[in-house]
């Protein structure tokens, strides 16, 4: 038997959080019978409805995808662009999984992939403190200093970044472009290219190396593995951490 929450969240519907407020407002139904009780626990073959439909309860699946550029992070695309669930091995097409936070349509490298609400909302959700390591390919050559001045936070859409690290990798005269490493532990929408554009060094190309300690080493672009066990515990250790 779980609490009921936990079993929507695992359902991929939505988070835990989320699936408290909605057994609260009275949205929630096991077997017919309406709960409001947080306290209240189900078992996995209990027919679970939200809003009059049923949720459905899929084995819980973690991949990590070395995602290319061109490909939007969704699960469907109003525009008929390639998703990264579209070019997901078949075996991995029908088990409800969706990317946990987003990549840009131009940005690749490390993605994670699961149908585990509750997953999801520990890797990216507010109070996630897992580090998100970038290459950053930007226009102009930047001094130590002046990427050491992201570190402290930037102002971008009226607030201001937390804390980072920042590290220099090289620089190309011929082209006028530097080629940086940027690691934060936020993951708000466009957040690395916003904040290289507040101190005036436009991005040009921008890959996603390290999630936490997950990495594609190995994996070709558009390629996916299972997570294995001991890389799953250490992604709940490491959201559980302290934001220094």
């Amino acid at each position: 038997m779980e609490r009921i929450q936990k079993i929507i969240a695992r359902s991929g519907l939505c988070s835990r959080r989320k699936a408290e407020e909605l057994i609260k407002e009275g949205r929630v139904q096991v077997n017919g019978v309406t709960v409001t009780e947080l306290g209240t626990k189900a078992s996995y073959d209990d027919i679970i409805t939200v809003d009059g439909k049923q949720i459905v309860i899929k084995e819980p699946t973690y991949l990590v995808m070395n995602k290319p550029r061109g490909v939007i992070s969704s699960v469907k695309d109003e525009k008929n662009r390639k998703t990264v669930i579209s070019i997901l091995p078949k075996e991995f097409q029908n088990l409800g999984l969706y990317p946990v936070g987003r990549l840009d349509y131009d940005t690749k490298g490390v993605l994670l992939l699961t149908n585990d609400g509750e997953f999801m909302n520990r890797m990216v959700g507010p109070n996630s403190n897992i580090e998100k390591e970038y290459l950053v390919r930007i226009n102009g050559i930047i001094s130590k200093e002046r990427l050491k001045s992201l570190e402290d936070g930037v102002v971008i859409d009226g607030y201001k970044t937390r804390k980072c690290k920042t590290y220099f990798v090289s620089m190309d005269k011929k082209n006028n472009s530097s080629l940086v490493g940027i690691i934060l532990k936020e993951g708000k929408n466009q957040q690395v290219k916003k904040m290289f554009a507040a101190i005036g060094y436009p991005v040009k190309r921008l890959t996603r190396i390290r999630f936490g300690e997950i990495t594609v080493d190995g994996i070709p672009e558009g390629g996916v593995r299972l997570l294995k066990p001991h890389e799953l515990k250490r992604l709940y250790v490491l959201s559980n951490q302290t934001s220094k």
